[in-house]
This record gives structure tokens, C-alpha cells and sequence, in this order.
């Protein structure tokens, strides 16, 4: 079957659910279960419960759906020759279940913890939402309001204890027989441990400090100094798990401590790697017997209890990552082949995995333009549909398998500018060899969010370790719009808004040097242009067959970007900007439609570490207020009265720029007069003049396209010819 009649048939009915197939979930122990939130009711919803607990999962190493996972034959087997695993899991759903919309919103954690609080406008830092009670923040909630059910499971080894509120999940050990032990090359990227000891991620073969090498910088391209050996010494480490002593677990300094933000790199000889591709199939399974499942094999019955229509996932950098490597190794069809996940919303994923599918992985680690460079994370392919990769030889694309089996999701793939500049980003969206833009693949969509930092919105009033302050701009109205525009996509088959990337032949996608971004030369702002390189990672002769890697890290030598000395290089691309210095092309929030600032995805780093990369963190350049603060500045940016005579002009720009992207639908009815009350009065903070008597200090009620009729869905096709070149037709 070619890819595009493979990618053609999706499906827009339900899957039905079969008849108790043995999923393989085979145990649910429940560990507490509840009234949530109070005892809150929701709108037409009513009460919510809680359940957590522990599920544990078998797989057949055999089957070929669980061969592909890294060291599965290796592992512990029980009497019917099964690999077993567990994790905790952590379920929110209407106590009637005829309330509820029959949907749920699947998140795997990053790195333990709950961040679908963007998406839910709820407060951010607790992994216990059920114990929010305050009703103000609960009604203004997005998906509880709406009936979802939400669920979070483990899927990363060991954060915790499995009866945690952290998601965690325990997964097998290879090599363990002392006699026997299965050892390799280890590798640690250091950045201020705390306490001083940091915790080895696999403990070492041998406590002869002789084989382990410890170095020391300051700068990513400075010269790695070595710690000679009467430098440093193992110690025991602490189990997060029991508490238990793990002997030699850690290193520390002599006489020392490691300095914060400095570069410490630690090579040795490791022992005991873990099945860390298990992850995938215990998000997989967990899923399908939510879904599928009437009970356990020992008759525990579903905590869900309702008929599932529709599972999406929400997702944030690290999970959308996993999710990326999830569809591409072929996890969304389940053992009894039947699809997993409807639908995806990959928030800051773009074109990276977190390629845990091998020995001696760390799924906690993300590769930065300062930060854990040499972990494989930008591995091939980076894009959903087929193109040619010139250095490895091969052809591939994300939907390949899933192609295969009829079980693709739709997706939203949506990410910040800072994907582009830390991550290369743009190689979602452009063919390996830097030549040409792709085409859409008709399930999914890409969206760069313009001049956006990684992660959620900063804070402009601080600076941390960067030289400007921190990108205030705010994802979370577009995430809650792309997730209606999702929804309706899998419910209704209404195509989604077009995609919205830079693009190599409009000349909005551009390399990093400053004259080809036209990012303007503003006082006081460095532009150095860096950017981080996707090299192919020489890892030994056979690792991209058994994924065993002998040469671990790779052999890389300063300077590390564009440097064909450290291998080869898939070519990527940034963002250019218009004059101000913000993005042209994506979804272009009102800031940067009606700007009172500089917003960029970049930052570089301030005092001793200058020039470096401030990883996640964009950057804030307010204008100046007049034009004579900015001719004495030397600015060449208008001033925002330059820009804005009067408040009525600036407060009319404000609702078009709003009101457009609600027709468009990236913003729903339900936040924009929160965006344009909270945009009149930064204008007044920034300098716009203040209203004349009369004139309106707040938004209209409604905004023009909340006040009736919202444009029709528009609905589009692009077609992929394989001997196009990957142009659109």
C-alpha cells in the first residue's frame, strides 16, 4: 500500500471495543479512591472521583511488536516467559458517568510530574490535582468542565516510590548475575549537583577510579581539564525508590564542591542497564486496558467507568518527545491490533525523540545548545512523512508503521521558536539535506508559536542567568484551541487549521547569521547566532542495528556547532523576523502583532558563562516608551508612542489582532477578553498614551467573532508525490 492511500484511511467512527482480548495489563491494585476536588460540582458535569494505584504489565519478548524494544530478551523472565513490569497511575472522572463526554486526556508525565496545567488553566506545581478545592479556579477549568476524564501513569524507571504521587514506574534490570554482569560505556553531563554528590544514572562496574575520567569547564567550547583521580571519589548513592544504599552510586569532589552552571563530564565503565524502551509499551498497554478492558486478570474491574470514545494526549517537551519515538517504533497499535491514542497534541516536542530505545539511556535528559549534546535524542527521522536520509542511507517517516497498521493518530505537532534554535527544529519541516520544505501529512499539523520561548511563560521582571529578561509570551489559549481544533478533527473530520511553519522557499526559514534572521542590532543585546547542530552520533560500528552502543559519548571536539569534524551534519534553519526583531511567520500572538517588545526564542548566557546558550529561556526587549528615550538609546526601534499616538488606535489594533485569531481558530471565545484587558494595560504600563476622556479602558464584550456566527471550517488536501521532491502540489 503506498503511504499516501495508507495515510488516507482514517477512520472517524470509534473503534469497538472487543471482547475482553487479554490485554496485557494483567494486575490493577487500587491504592486510594474518592470524591475529587472538594467535592466540587461542575456545570452539567457534576462531582468528580479520584483512583490511584499500581498496574502491572507482561509482555511477550517474542511477539514482534515488543522485539524491536532494546535488551527485552535480556531481561528476567516469569514462568510463561514474560517480561513483567509495573507503574502508578493517577485517574480523574465523572462520579456519573453520563455526564461525562466519554473522552479522555492521557498524559505522560515529564519527569514524574503533571504539567497538563497549561492546557487546563489550573495552577501549576501540584501532582495532586485532586485536592485543588478553591471553586473560582475549578469552574474556569478546561477540561473538567467538559466532562474529560484525565489520566496520568508511570513510564520512566524509578522516580520514586510506585504509591508516590510522582509517576514512576519499575522496570526490569539486564545483567544483574555478578558472575555475568552486562557492562558498557557510561557517561554523565554534570551541571550543579546538589549537595555537592551527584547520583550516577547506571552505578559503576568497578570502584577503580583508574577507569573513569572526570573533566572540568566553564564554557561549552572551552578545553575539557582533567580532574586528575585524587580529585574526586565514589560514594554511596541513596535509592529513590526504598531508600536503600546503592554502594559507589555517586561521585563527589575532594576537598570541593562542583561549581554551579560549570561543565562536568564523567566517563566509565557501567554496569546493570535497565529496559528503559519498556516505557513505551507500559504507556501503550496501560491505554488499551483503560479502553478496551472490562477487568484484570484476577477480576479487578476497570477504574474507568464508562465506555472510552476518544483517548488524546496532552504532552509537554519530554512526554511529547517519547510520544514522537512512541508512533514511530509502532506502539499505537496495541497487541490485539487495535489503536491506542485517536489523537495527540505534542506541545515543544518538534522533531526530536527521546530515543530511550537503547542501552544506557536517559530518558531525563534533553539535549540544549549548551546542555547533554552528546545524549542521543536528534536521531533519524525527525519528520512524519517520507523523506531520504543522504547520511545513513535509509528512508523513513514517524507514521511508517502505524501506516502499516491502520492505527495512526491525528496530531498537532505545536512548538516554540526555541525548537528551532536549541533543537533544530526545522527539520520537522524541511528534508535532511536543508534543500526543501515538506509537505503536511494529512493527519497531522505543524504550528511554530512566533518568538516563543521552550516551556511555559516567563517572567519579565528577572533575568536569571541570561543577559535579558525572560519571554513572557503564554501558550496555553492556542493549546486550548488547538486542542478544540483536534477534537473536532477526530469527532467530526474538520480539517484543522492549516499549518503554520517558517518555510525554506518564502524565505522565512533562514540560517542563524544575523543578516539573513534581520534580527535588528539593538543596544545592550548580543546576537551570536548559535544555534545547536543535529549530527549523526558515530556510537560504534553496529549501534544503529543493535542499538548497543560501544563508543559512548561520542568523540566530539569544541567547537561544537556546524563542526564537521564531529560528523555529520543534517542541515537546519531558524525563524527570520520582521525590523522589530520578532518572528514572521507561525501563529503570531497579539504581542507581536500590536508589540511593545522584542520577544525572541533564544537567549545566551550572563556573567562568567557570557555567549553561551541560555537553553529554554527566550528573551524580552521592551521598546522604548518615547522617541527621545529611544534617539538617546540609539535604538533603532520605534518607540511605543512613535507606534501607538493614542489609546483608542492602540486598543482597536489589540481586538483585531484577537479577533483574528479566534476566525482563524487559534483562540477560543472563552479567553480573549482576559488577553485583550490584560494587552490594554501592559500598553499603559509600556507608555501608550492614556484614554482620552471617554474612550474605553477594557475590551468589547464579546470581541467581534465571539459576538455570533464564526466563520465555516475550510477544508484543504495536499497531496505527496514521491517524485515531487517533497514539494506541496
Amino acid at each position: 500500500m503506498t503511504w499516501l492511500a495508507a495515510a488516507s484511511c482514517l477512520a472517524i467512527g470509534v473503534l469497538a471495543a472487543a471482547p475482553d482480548a487479554h490485554a496485557r495489563i494483567t494486575q490493577i491494585q487500587i491504592l486510594t479512591r474518592g470524591t475529587a476536588f472538594g467535592s466540587h460540582s461542575f456545570a452539567g458535569v457534576g462531582q468528580y472521583e479520584f483512583i490511584t494505584g499500581i498496574a502491572t504489565g507482561e509482555v511477550d519478548p517474542n511477539n514482534p511488536q515488543n522485539s524491536l524494544i532494546t535488551d527485552i530478551q535480556l531481561a528476567p523472565k516469569n514462568a510463561q516467559g514474560h517480561v513483567v513490569y509495573k507503574h502508578n497511575f493517577y485517574i480523574l472522572q465523572p462520579l456519573d458517568p453520563s455526564k461525562g463526554n466519554h473522552k479522555m486526556m492521557y498524559e505522560p508525565p515529564n519527569r514524574g510530574g503533571k504539567t497538563y496545567q497549561t492546557l487546563n488553566n489550573t495552577p501549576t506545581g501540584t501532582n495532586d490535582p485532586a485536592a485543588l478545592t478553591d471553586a473560582t479556579v475549578l469552574d474556569d477549568s478546561f477540561l473538567w468542565t467538559r466532562g474529560y476524564i484525565t489520566a496520568w501513569s508511570g513510564w520512566e524507571n524509578n522516580l520514586g516510590p510506585l504509591s508516590g504521587l510522582t509517576a514512576t514506574a519499575s522496570l526490569p534490570i539486564v545483567g544483574t548475575n555478578p558472575s555475568n554482569p552486562v557492562t558498557g560505556p557510561g557517561y554523565e553531563y554534570i551541571v550543579s549537583p546538589p549537595g555537592g554528590v551527584y547520583t550516577l544514572v547506571y552505578p559503576p562496574a568497578s570502584a577503580d577510579q583508574s577507569k573513569a575520567t572526570l573533566t572540568h569547564r566553564v564554557h561549552l567550547d572551552d578545553p575539557p581539564q582533567v580532574v586528575p583521580s585524587s580529585g574526586w571519589t565514589y560514594v554511596n548513592a541513596t535509592s529513590p525508590v526504598d531508600n536503600s544504599v546503592i554502594p559507589n552510586g555517586a561521585i563527589q569532589l575532594v576537598g570541593s564542591s562542583f561549581v554551579a552552571n560549570d561543565i562536568y563530564e564523567f566517563t566509565y565503565t557501567a554496569k546493570n542497564p535497565t529496559v528503559n524502551g519498556l516505557g513505551f509499551a507500559a504507556i501503550r498497554d496501560f491505554n488499551s486496558f483503560l479502553r478496551f478492558s472490562s477487568h484484570d486478570d484476577f477480576g479487578t474491574p476497570n477504574p474507568i467507568n464508562t465506555h472510552i470514545s476518544r483517548i488524546y494526549t496532552e504532552t509537554s517537551s519530554q512526554p511529547a518527545r517519547t510520544l514522537n519515538d512512541f508512533v514511530h517504533l509502532g506502539f499505537n497499535e496495541d497487541e490485539s491490533h487495535r489503536q491506542v491514542f485517536d489523537g495527540m497534541m505534542q506541545w515543544i516536542g518538534a522533531g526530536d525523540g527521546i530515543n530511550m530505545n537503547y542501552r544506557w539511556s536517559q530518558t531525563k535528559r534533553t539535549n540544549r545548545n549548551r546542555q547533554e549534546l552528546l545524549y542521543l535524542e536528534g536521531l533519524y527521522p525527525f519528520a512524519n512523512v517520507p523523506t531520504f536520509d543522504p547520511i545513513s542511507g535509509t528512508s523513513d517517516w514517524r507514521y511508517r508503521r502505524c501506516e502499516e497498521t491502520h492505527t495512526c493518530p491525528l496530531a498537532t505537532e505545536f512548538y516554540s521558536a526555541n525548537e528551532f534554535w536549541v533543537k533544530a527544529g526545522s527539520l520537522m519541516s524541511t528534508d535532511p539535506t536543508g534543500r526543501f520544505d515538506l509537505p503536511d501529512h494529512p493527519l497531522t499539523r505543524n504550528y511554530l508559536l512566533s518568538s516563543k520561548q521552550h516551556g511555559g511563560a516567563g517572567n519579565p521582571a528577572t533575568k536569571g542567568l541570561c543577559q535579558q529578561f525572560n519571554n513572557p509570551l503564554d501558550s496555553a489559549p492556542v493549546q486550548r484551541a488547538l486542542w478544540i481544533d483536534l477534537d473536532e478533527w477526530s469527532t467530526g473530520g474538520i480539517q484543522p487549521p492549516a499549518s503554520q511553519v517558517p518555510l525554506l522557499r518564502d524565505h522565512t526559514l533562514v540560517p542563524p547569521t544575523q543578516s539573513s534572521v534581520g534580527f535588528p542590532s539593538i543596544p545592550g543585546v548580543t546576537y551570536t547566532g548559535l544555534k545547536t547542530t543535529r549530527y549523526r552520533f558515530n556510537m560504534g560500528p553496529d549501534f544503529y542495528k543493535t542499538f548497543v552502543p560501544t563508543i559512548n559519548p561520542p568523540v566530539f571536539v569544541p567547537n561544537y556547532e556546524d563542526n564537521p569534524a564531529d560528523g555529520r551534519i543534517y542541515p537546519s534553519f531558524v525563524p527570520r523576523t520582521d525590523n522589530d526583531g520578532n518572528d514572521i511567520a507561525g501563529i503570531r500572538l497579539p504581542e507581536l502583532v500590536v508589540p511593545l517588545a522584542t520577544y525572541t526564542g533564544w537567549g545566551l548566557r550572563s556573567g562568567v558563562w557570557a555567549n553561551d546558550g541560555c537553553e529554554a529561556t527566550g528573551q524580552y526587549i521592551p521598546f522604548q516608551s518615547t522617541k527621545a528615550g529611544r534617539m538617546t538609546a540609539g535604538d533603532p526601534r520605534p518607540s511605543v508612542q512613535e507606534r501607538y499616538p493614542s489609546f483608542n488606535e492602540y486598543r482597536a489594533k489589540v481586538v483585531v489582532a484577537v479577533d483574528h485569531l479566534v476566525r482563524n481558530r487559534f483562540l477560543i471565545c472563552d479567553d480573549t477578553q482576559d488577553i485583550v484587558n490584560r494587552l490594554l494595560q501592559a500598553g499603559l504600563n509600556a507608555g501608550v498614551p492614556a484614554p482620552s476622556a471617554g474612550e474605553s479602558t477594557s475590551a468589547p464584550d464579546p470581541v467581534p467573532a465571539c459576538s455570533g456566527h464564526m466563520p465555516p471550517h475550510y477544508h484543504y488536501h495536499l497531496v505527496y508525490d514521491h517524485n515531487d521532491e517533497g514539494q506541496n502540489k
